[in-house]
């Protein structure tokens, strides 16, 4: 479909590789596009056909269309990997559309074997897949899906109850579209951050729940990491920071033992950990917050006993005031509360 709206707009775009495995409404929609003849390739008996690069580079046209981007050339191929001919063009100045599975991503081969029992063997890299310019996700709900099979849309009459049954089923399908969508989620997250770089903002986005959590290295830190789990997952998507502020003089009465076992907590429960330098406590956990585009942080009731409130307002205190109208603060009770400056 991109290549027949670019062709009418003009745009010099061509087929590198389209396999349509049969599948006669796919087949159909190639009509009308230039398609680049493919290479044969002989192996183990058996004749194959790949992507033919050096024919698409002297035909090099604006745009070129390069399906199954995981896939494993036959042996004898330039490339050993699909996505490896891909970067060949685009060295060479040649725009490359081309589709990826979910499935597929290296990062998740161990997650989508625990959710469907399968291996997948043809991978690529997700680095390679975040240098795109554009990511767009396809998205189709696993009841849509599944009735595209029923009608014989995507496998042959033959083979559709076995696949329905097995790898298809309704529950893999909704697990790998969350993945999908959180795959897709976090990389338009890393334009949304660049793009608040490149233009100097400074101000909360609310794009998605962003939790910091300030740990002093005390032992209520534990309780806040849970506390911000808990609000994390009242929203879509919600991310949780644990930063710990130290003094650049290393001076620091906090446990490194404790804050040990409070950075495994965090990132048990999905969350990061961050380590920053900064004299002014206040200071340096609003200016981490604010860099990172948070919308919330959490914090622990002020350890201190009454009479230390002689000294200042405290770090949660100052804070709550200083956070402005973008960042909302909680303050969380614990068993420390009162009984020792913090």
């Amino acid at each position: 479909s991109e290549g027949h709206r670019r062709v009418e707009r003009g745009t010099d775009c061509v087929v590198g590789f389209v396999e349509h495995h049969g599948r006669p409404r796919t087949e159909v929609m190639l009509h009308g596009l230039e398609q680049v003849p493919r290479r044969e390739l002989a192996y183990r008996g058996a004749v194959f056909t790949e992507m033919d690069v050096d024919a698409v580079l002297v035909r090099r046209p604006a745009v070129v269309l390069v399906d199954e981007l995981a896939h494993t050339n036959v042996p004898g191929s330039r490339h050993a990997k699909r996505w490896q001919d891909v970067e060949e063009l685009l060295r060479a100045g040649i725009d490359v559309v081309s589709t990826v599975n979910i499935q597929h991503l290296e990062s998740l081969g161990d997650v989508v074997e625990s959710i469907t029992g399968i291996r997948q063997r043809e991978t690529v890299p997700d680095e390679v897949v975040r240098r795109a310019d554009q990511i767009e996700l396809v998205d189709m709900s696993p009841q849509a899906l599944r009735r595209r099979m029923a009608h014989g849309n995507v496998y042959q009459p033959d083979k559709v109850d076995a696949a329905l049954s097995n790898y298809f089923r309704p529950g893999n399908l909704t697990a790998l579209r969350e993945l999908a969508l959180l795959w897709t989620a976090d990389r338009v997250d890393e334009y949304l951050q660049q793009y608040r770089g490149e233009h100097g903002i400074r101000s909360t986005w609310q794009a998605r729940e962003r939790i910091v959590v300030g740990l002093t290295g005390g032992p209520e830190g534990r309780t806040l990491i849970r506390r911000a789990a808990r609000l994390a997952e009242k929203g879509a998507g919600g991310e949780v920071l644990a930063v710990y502020i130290a003094a650049s003089d290393g001076l620091t009465s906090a446990s490194p033992k404790e804050l040990a076992v409070q950075r495994t907590l965090v990132e048990d429960l999905g969350g990061t950990f961050h380590h920053v330098i900064g004299d002014d406590i206040p200071s340096s956990l609003l200016e981490f917050a604010r860099g990172v585009n948070a919308t919330q942080i959490v914090l622990g009731v002020s350890r201190r006993k009454p009479w230390q409130y002689v000294f200042g307002p405290g770090v949660s205190a100052t804070v709550a005031r200083e956070s402005g109208p973008d960042l909302d603060v909680h303050l969380v009770t614990h068993d420390a509360v009162a009984k020792g400056r913090g």
